[in-house]
């Protein structure tokens, strides 16, 4: 199982940006051949945001931050990044990153992140 560690959240206004990083402690993402970011809004399900497959890097969206939102990699690094541009308040949850075989379910991910917290304020 592939450690993860997510960081990059905070308060914004508005309109403003964030950029989330999930690393991979210690090594690598595995054999993860997708790492997926997600969010959980309180008392709603978690749901998918963005994924992006390691090996080609191509990239999926959800359509409520399609063009607005970026997911990229930097393999030497070991490093997935969420760029979030032109937050809206209802993109405010707690985002998890996921490694596993990817795709826009969170039961297709085997490794977690702890999450971070985004709060945008209107």
């Amino acid at each position: 199982q592939v450690q993860l560690v997510e960081s990059g959240g905070g308060l914004v206004q508005a309109g403003g940006s964030l950029r989330l990083s999930c690393a991979a402690s210690g090594r690598t993402f595995g054999s993860a051949a997708m790492v997926g970011w997600f969010r959980q809004a309180p008392g709603k399900e978690r749901e998918f945001v963005a994924a992006i497959i390691r090996s080609s890097g191509t990239t999926y969206y959800a359509d409520s931050v399609k063009g607005r939102f970026t997911i990229s990699r930097d393999n030497a690094k070991n490093t997935v990044y969420l760029q979030m541009n032109s937050l809206k308040p209802e993109d405010t949850a707690v985002y998890y990153c996921g490694a596993g075989l990817g795709g826009l379910v969170p039961r297709n991910y085997g490794s977690w992140g702890q999450g971070t917290q985004v709060t945008v304020s209107s």
